[in-house]
């Protein structure tokens, strides 16, 4: 990871477009809508740690595609309300009310990273409200990929025996992306060349990072859990189609866990994107798929 002094550090981006969903007493949801409004729904599942403000970075796409992209944050993360005790499986209690907030009968999935799990679970529990899945650059469940990261196991690691700590880790990496190159951020995402990406790509990535950990730093630690643990998702359930994109450089989820997960769904297709890591797999892939909506 290469920390530059601040000199490429600008205003962060425009605050997105953002909703509010009650879902109870004292818990809320938020999400924020990119592209067309009265474009065809599309729901994007940020990463982890993560925000709705990743989704900034396919605002001009979706608008020319005439998508109407709603991008939520999970429980914990940006302004949605803490809830530590969720599961994998209760995906579809968050991503329901956004559905019906925005006066969506049925929509298509992209998610991302950290996001995988939720989405799959979601389309396994609600296919009647789920139409298709795009897993870019996914998290794959424990035992599906050789060795994980030594990064990964620290953070799984420690979410699992010393949550605590890892919030401090966190509040700690935030403090540090307020004040440093958005690089700083950016390099925990790419294999190399981390300076590469362009100034507007890295403020969003930047700003998508300080989103998630703003109010809260349960979110994350609570899915990082959950990814040292059986996700409890039934994959013979996931009827509905499922694209697989994955980097064959990416190094934060390396893709011999995606090709087992594509042997374990039962309408998935992998396509393997050479020179690729995560971060290259989210732009590359995300504009590909909005277009070939149209």
């Amino acid at each position: 990871m290469t920390v530059s002094e601040p000199s490429r550090r600008r205003a962060p981006p425009d605050e997105p477009r953002t909703e509010t969903v009650s879902l109870g007493p004292d818990r809320h949801l938020a999400y924020a809508e990119y592209g067309s409004p009265d474009g065809d729904p599309v729901v994007f599942l940020h990463g982890t740690p993560g925000s709705r403000r990743l989704g900034a970075l396919f605002e001009s796409t979706a608008r020319d595609c005439g998508v109407r992209l709603l991008a939520p944050d999970r429980p914990g993360c940006g302004r949605s309300s803490p809830r530590p005790d969720r599961s994998v499986g209760d995906a579809a209690e968050f991503l329901v009310p956004v559905l019906d907030d925005a006066d969506v009968e049925t929509a298509e999935l992209i998610a991302f990273s950290g996001g995988a799990p939720c989405g799959l679970a979601a389309t396994a529990t609600r296919p009647d409200r789920i139409d298709a899945v795009d897993v870019v650059a996914g998290a794959t469940p424990p035992g599906f990929g050789d060795r994980p990261p030594a990064v990964t196991r620290l953070l799984t690691g420690t979410a699992t025996t010393a949550p605590t700590v890892l919030r401090g880790l966190f509040r700690w990496q935030a403090w540090l992306a307020e004040r440093l190159d958005p690089s700083f951020v950016v390099g925990q995402y790419t294999t190399d060349d981390a300076e590469a990406i362009d100034d507007a790509t890295a403020e969003i990535v930047a700003a998508d990072f300080l989103e998630a950990f703003a109010r809260h730093r349960t979110g994350a630690v609570t899915e990082f859990r959950h990814a040292a643990t059986d996700w409890g998702v039934d994959f013979e359930a996931v009827d509905a189609p499922v694209s697989l994109w994955h980097g064959e450089r990416d190094e934060n989820v390396p893709i011999d866990g995606a090709r087992r997960l594509e042997s374990a769904l039962p309408n998935a297709r992998l396509r393997a994107l050479d020179d690729a890591d995560h971060l290259r797999t989210l732009l590359h892939s995300v504009p590909e798929i909005l277009r070939d909506r149209e």
